[in-house]
């Protein structure tokens, strides 16, 4: 008998302690989960005890596990529609422990208590991954909800918005893809996880990890202008003399370009080099068009380019994408006059361009 209560106090705080391991948890969480889902069962299962206008308090033994509840009465406010009731200032705790109530309430709070924890445990891995955004991520199609599609990344399942997919890509289950960790947002279910095939971010981290030169900040990715799933135009510049900043993304045959356009299954990329010079950098955007003369006009942020006749439809691309996309990538309005080969009137082409600076992109 002597033995009974050290044996009882070690199971008790050895399950405390496995499930707060377990669920990366700090114990006390796990011991106030415990406290609520008491309060939660006395609640339900004694009616005819359980006061409204009184406060609950647990005093929970965390050695042995073993539990006494104490009413003292409260006043209760109503602000906003919302219900508060508040201990009376020097009110008399009452011993209310129904006889017998551990057994019963150990029973009856068992899914309170896994409940509360699940959700603790949401709350620490969803406080992780906060902590990570705008980084990349591993993940796993695990199941399909309307148009969103969830997604295993570990720890902890994200949703892939239908406005975050590529709708070039075919989704199945079981599908393993690199992801951008794009924020945390309130949903039905409380806080999720929201990864992103789609944000410009994507095309930052992935160039980030394949090349050493960004991750070192010798080289940087100043712009980025995507139609995803299509095609990408990014703008790099390098802060150390010596280092070829296209070169250094494209890699040695390719290699780190090719191995983020994998990670995008085909988008194409193209790499252009950025210069406080308007005209070069509207010029080097309109690539892989050559020869081209440009003429801007900074007040209108409109730019005027001159394409000979056999450059025309790349330096404009296909329904007028390159030269969306350089538009972009540079925050100017592109109009291209194509030159014919033959002296006469100029061909003028004006394609309208979004001059939302943030996107970026490049081919490859």
């Amino acid at each position: 008998m002597a033995n009974k209560p050290t044996t009882t106090r070690s199971e008790f705080a050895s399950a405390v302690t496995q499930v707060a391991h377990e669920r990366n948890l700090d114990p006390q969480i796990v011991l106030d989960t415990i406290r609520q889902a008491i309060v939660a069962a006395f609640r339900k299962d004694h009616q005819d005890k359980y006061r409204e206008d009184c406060v609950y308090d647990v005093v929970l033994d965390p050695g042995t596990g073993e539990a006494k509840i104490f009413e003292i009465p409260g006043q209760v406010t109503e602000v906003a529609g919302v219900t508060t009731v508040t201990p009376l200032p020097k009110a008399a705790k009452t011993d209310v422990t129904p006889p017998g109530f551990g057994r019963i309430a150990a029973q009856t709070a068992r899914q309170v208590v896994l409940q509360k924890i699940r959700e603790a445990e949401k709350s620490v891995v969803t406080a992780e991954y906060e902590k990570r955004l705008n980084t990349l991520v591993n993940g796993t199609v695990i199941r399909f909800v309307g148009p969103e599609i969830i997604i295993d990344i570990g720890k902890a399942e994200a949703v892939l918005p239908a406005a975050e997919q590529i709708h070039s890509e075919n989704y199945h289950l079981n599908q393993r893809l690199t992801f951008y960790l794009q924020g945390i947002r309130d949903g039905v279910r409380g806080k999720e996880v929201v990864v992103s095939r789609a944000d410009n971010g994507l095309i930052k981290e992935l160039f980030a990890r394949e090349v050493p030169e960004i991750s070192s900040k010798a080289v940087e990715i100043r712009a980025v202008a995507r139609d995803p799933g299509s095609r990408t135009k990014i703008a790099v510049y390098s802060h150390q003399s010596g280092v070829d900043p296209v070169g250094s993304c494209v890699g040695q045959k390719g290699v780190r370009v090719q191995a983020v356009i994998g990670e995008l299954n085909g988008e194409k990329i193209d790499i252009v080099q950025f210069s406080e010079d308007l005209d070069k950098f509207i010029a080097s955007a309109l690539s892989p068009a050559t020869g081209l003369t440009v003429k801007i006009n900074p007040d209108t942020k409109v730019a005027t380019v001159i394409a000979p006749a056999d450059q025309l439809s790349l330096a404009i691309g296909r329904d007028g994408q390159n030269a969306k996309l350089a538009g972009k990538l540079t925050g100017f309005h592109i109009d291209i006059e194509g030159l014919p080969e033959e002296k006469g009137t100029s061909e003028k082409k004006e394609v309208p361009s979004d001059t939302d600076s943030g996107d970026n992109s490049k081919t490859s």
